[in-house]
């Protein structure tokens, strides 16, 4: 028999999840008789390692063959600490780790507990949300921009459907400097469209004069790309997109700028001097020159993106504090918060003031984080990021439920995994947080969720232009994203969609992950599944906001309650090729249903459905 803890279940640790400074918490554990423990202690250490405290589980009751310990504590400051238990029994102690859900004497892992400010908030509207991602310039294009300004040299496609430009020039450079035209009077004419998919949360990939079609290669951070309009265009579509009850968020680019930019000016593109054309400009002190000018640091060795002095002060002012400051200036013309590009690149200090600034100016303003990883635990350039211990982020994007959906219906894991990752994060996150984490199975950094879900295939530029679905693997990856989509949809969080994925867009990496929105050519049958999941996320608070509990994981079964305020649904999810045979309720929604009546119901083979206790 084997000693019982679990931290994720209420028998063991009540309150769930993450703790405040002064919130009490309760720790049980089940020991065997046969052991003849005598007392137990629990021993806490900081994130650095660092002895915290520890205390004593005294025997509260019994269990049949077990003798439960408890223990209560409080943790007095923020952060993150560890833990593990010495089992004190007739002939002496063994200490007692983590092994996956289990324990393991004398080997193994430490529990973890996350401390987060009391106060720390979230905005309302963010929580449960659905949000739609569109790359600017292959979105949707409405009449023609007035190009001056535009930063040369760049090519226009004539034709929307067009392949994207993936051929590298002479050199071997690619230049990412081909352009279809979407722009802002496009987007704005397509929000009925993104509504019907349930949105409530535009995100915008960066839309700054830039080079590149990108546009992470900043130019000037406060001029909107020529190509996409002016700025009397972006606060028009932000004021039909809040009409239409969606807010707004904007890529925030701080880690680097385009050495084709104001403040670099490499090239003297632009008027003034830039801190390549001399130590006297007022940009100097934002980059780090080597041996000025021509050698400086730059993000991942790209010398057309020199990286910027985070937290200098003149850089500080220009970003964040200033009265004009940059991201004053964008959520003043109607913008909603910002998603930061890189977050692990950025210090904390940063994020802390730009967080603080953003809610001075806007109350209930977004900060959302890129960080692939789990966030809570995350250690980047040798440091423990502190985006929630500190209050910093309000949301992440959401990798780890990405892998876990595509480890599950690529047949690499059978559910226990699945279920793993999700708790584990849904307990290492504040609850306000996760609320507002971004789910994704798609953006413009990964392959197309339908190729992702069948092609693993990694070859030249060349190769994968040209290489597309077979008819037999489409209709297998749309198999697929009907439950990939399904499991998104029905996770805490909010569900993002990739402009495309709805409509039924493949493609490989960057560029190809890039291409223009099928306008004409969707695939109507996947657009009606998505407006069914969105309505559902709208309609029904438990999905939207509900707590979770998995009753099923394994076989190629998924089980698990999506609950809040007294009503809980029941999702179920089959991808095995047998009929599996569950619980009657009533239907919400579902597919490939072979059997549903007040008594019984059978899932088919790769069927799923949501049903309402």
């Amino acid at each position: 028999m084997r000693i019982l803890y679990d931290s994720k279940l209420p028998q063991y640790k009540t309150p769930f999840g993450v703790l405040t400074p002064g919130e009490p918490c309760t720790l049980r554990i089940h020991v065997p008789e046969a052991v003849c423990a005598k007392r137990v202690d629990c021993l806490v250490s900081r994130e650095d390692g660092s002895p915290a405290f520890a205390f004593s589980l005294d025997p509260e009751s019994r269990d049949g063959p077990y003798r439960i310990f408890r223990g209560d504590f409080t943790l007095e400051e923020r952060g993150l600490y560890f833990y593990y238990f010495i089992v004190h029994h007739n002939e002496g102690s063994f200490r007692l780790f983590k092994q996956g859900n289990d324990t393991n004497m004398e080997a193994g892992d430490l529990w973890m507990l996350n401390c987060v400010p009391a106060e720390y908030d979230t905005p309302d509207w963010a929580q449960g949300a659905v949000i739609y991602q569109v790359f600017p310039d292959r979105f949707a294009k409405s009449g023609s921009p007035d190009l001056t300004g535009k930063l040369t040299p760049y090519t226009v496609h004539k034709d929307w459907n067009e392949e994207v430009t993936w051929q590298p020039e002479e050199d071997g450079t690619v230049l990412n400097n081909d352009f279809f035209g979407g722009n802002f009077r496009g987007i704005t004419e397509k929000l009925d469209y993104i509504a019907s998919l349930g949105v409530t949360i535009l995100y915008l990939n960066p839309i700054s004069k830039s080079f590149s079609s990108h546009r992470y290669d900043t130019g000037d951070y406060k001029t909107p790309d020529p190509m996409l309009g002016t700025e009397e265009d972006f606060s028009e579509l932000c004021a039909q997109a809040h009409a239409r009850g969606i807010r707004v968020v904007l890529d925030g680019v701080y880690s680097h700028t385009g050495s084709n930019s104001l403040y670099f000016n490499r090239y003297g593109t632009f008027p003034g001097q830039g801190a390549y054309q001399s130590q006297s400009s007022p940009y100097y002190s934002w980059y780090t020159f080597y041996q000025w000018p021509g050698n400086y640091h730059s993000w991942w060795n790209f010398d057309t993106l020199p990286t910027v002095n985070k937290l200098d002060p003149g850089f500080l002012r220009f970003i964040i504090t200033g009265e004009d400051s940059v991201v004053a200036h964008w959520l003043r013309l109607g913008a909603d918060g910002f998603r930061l590009d890189v977050a692990d690149e950025l210090p904390g200090e940063f994020i802390q003031a730009l967080r603080a600034r953003i809610r001075q100016i806007k109350p209930d303003a977004l900060l959302m984080g890129e960080v692939w990883e789990d966030a809570s635990t995350k250690i980047a350039y040798g440091t423990r990021r502190r985006y929630f211990t500190d209050a910093q982020l309000d949301s992440v994007m959401n990798y780890p439920f990405r892998n876990a959906i595509l480890d599950f219906m690529r047949g690499r894991d059978s559910g226990r995994g699945f279920r793993d990752t999700v708790m584990s994060i849904v307990e290492n996150y504040p609850p306000q947080v996760m609320r507002c984490c971004m789910n994704l199975l798609g953006t413009h950094d990964t392959p197309r969720i339908l190729t992702a879900l069948v092609d693993d295939f990694e070859g030249t530029r060349a190769e994968k232009a040209h290489r597309h679905l077979s008819r037999n693997r489409l209709e297998v990856a749309r198999d697929r994203l009907y439950m990939a989509s399904f499991l998104q949809f029905t996770l805490p969080g909010a569900p993002s969609i990739y402009y495309g994925d709805e409509a039924g867009m493949e493609g490989y990496r960057d560029p190809f992950n890039r291409r223009t929105f099928p306008w004409g050519r969707e695939d109507e049958e996947l657009q009606a599944h998505f407006r069914l999941l969105g309505a559902l996320r709208r309609d029904c608070e438990p999905l939207r906001l509900g707590d979770i509990q998995f009753f099923q994981a394994g076989d190629k079964h998924l089980g698990y309650t999506r609950s809040r305020n007294g009503k809980t649904v029941r999702i179920y999810v089959n991808r095995s090729e047998d009929p599996w045979a569950i619980d009657s309720g009533k239907l919400i929604l579902g597919r490939n249903i072979q059997l549903a009546s007040p008594t019984a119901t059978i899932l088919a083979p790769r069927g799923f459905c949501i049903l309402e206790e």
